[in-house]
């Protein structure tokens, strides 16, 4: 099967291939694969099928998947095959730039892209999975993302906080990392979460179907359910809440996962708990986002959260801790509201401010939704991202069959846009 994938490939277009080591990574690229096809590149993405489960993503047409097996932790004997395929298939391939991201498809995909000396490698940088980890794992993770970024000629940071404490624990340099406009991977298409009355007469009848009264407030999470995200600390906050708002739902979507499962109390919590409402994964999250009153994202460690992005789209107001990249997007008292990571008291006063002041909410929340239009637009994002691909394939002084045309014009132009 991937002998025919390569023949399929039309060799008179420079070919762009993206490594990741999830297909709920894939999600990431909703728009983006296609943007780059239509700028003349031929586009390829490796990633492992979907584990159970994960997300379901919706698969972009006309994009080609290659499936490839990938363990999240350490696993040698299965990573060496995991490189091997990587590298028979970059080699066949010869992509004239290589895009890798998540931790394991950073490490094993741009390993795989220095050998077969790419010409134009980048790795894109989520999140310092080190940071909430301590001991002889931390040192690995450490050694294993410098790694990772010395495979690559560029290291796209999706926040500026994530650049500044690589570049602080030695990942990388400055010159080699940059941050596409205000960050993100992808930005965010806003239309999509926009209070249309189609999204509202959406979000009544989910209501409806969750069993949520129409007077009672919800307080949403979306994301994974795992002590990274801050769901122990979430679970305990919403019981002292619960006292105070007897009509308070807590709305969670999303997937509980066995690498970083919950304490059994915080489980048998979202498990039971007559007032907490376990939707699962999703994969349209728009109306769930608009039957909230309040996101929160209480996490230890972000990249730069796209739920935020998300929710402040919908014109929600968040609560967010003062994590890594989670401060890129919510400033204290203007776009929403930070609370100290792990502090139950104060992630509890700052979602019962939301609760009480619906003026305070209505505020941040259209400063949020408008920070979001203005910055984090998804074509500012690919543009950036183009422009970083030509700009090191110029560098590089490559053969004409090397560099993109767009499929309108045929010819190619050094940072333009459709």
């Amino acid at each position: 099967m991937l002998d025919n994938q390569i023949k399929s490939v039309n060799s008179e277009r420079p070919r762009l291939i993206f490594m990741v080591s999830s297909s709920l990574a894939v999600g990431y690229l909703q728009g983006q694969l296609q943007y780059f096809q239509n700028k003349g590149f031929d586009m390829t993405v490796l990633s492992p099928k979907r584990r159970k489960g994960e997300w379901e993503v919706p698969w972009p047409k006309g994009i080609p998947l290659i499936e490839v097996p990938m363990e999240e932790q350490i696993a040698p004997l299965q990573d060496l095959a995991s490189l091997w395929r990587l590298w028979r298939i970059t080699r066949a391939f010869r992509p004239a730039v290589s895009n890798v991201g998540t931790p394991k498809a950073g490490l094993l995909g741009g390993l795989a892209a220095w050998l077969n000396r790419v010409p134009c490698r980048f790795y894109t940088l989520h999140g310092l999975r080190f940071e909430t980890t301590k001991g002889l794992k931390r040192r690995i993770l450490i050694y294993a993302e410098r790694l990772a970024c010395r495979f690559a000629h560029r290291v796209i940071c999706v926040s500026q906080s994530v650049r500044e404490k690589a570049i602080a624990s030695r990942l990388t340099s400055r010159e080699r990392t940059v941050v596409l406009g205000s960050g993100s991977c992808n930005g965010v298409d806003a239309s999509r979460f926009a209070a249309t009355p189609e999204m509202m007469r959406r979000a009544a009848d989910l209501r409806r179907q969750l069993g949520i009264p129409m007077s009672a407030p919800v307080v949403a999470f979306v994301g994974r359910l795992t002590r990274d995200k801050g769901i122990p600390e979430l679970m305990e906050a919403f019981l002292r809440l619960a006292h105070q708002f007897p009509e308070l739902r807590l709305l969670l979507v999303g997937c509980l996962q066995d690498k970083d499962p919950l304490p059994v109390d915080s489980r048998r919590c979202v498990e039971t708990h007559p007032r907490v409402i376990f939707a699962g994964a999703v994969q349209d999250t728009a109306p769930y986002y608009a039957i909230a009153d309040v996101v929160v994202l209480p996490s230890h460690r972000e990249g730069l959260p796209t739920v935020i992005l998300e929710a402040q789209a919908a014109g929600k107001p968040v609560v967010g801790a003062s994590a890594t990249g989670i401060v890129d997007v919510v400033v204290d008292g203007e776009t929403g509201l930070l609370f100290p990571v792990g502090d139950v008291p104060a992630l509890a006063e700052a979602l019962a401010r939301f609760l009480t002041d619906k003026a305070l909410a209505s505020k941040l929340g259209r400063a949020g939704q408008e920070q979001v239009k203005r910055k984090f637009r998804q074509e500012q994002i690919w543009e950036g991202l183009y422009r970083e691909y030509v700009g090191l394939l110029q560098r590089k002084e490559p053969p004409p069959s090397l560099m993109p045309h767009t499929e309108k014009s045929g010819s190619f132009v050094a940072g333009s846009s459709r």
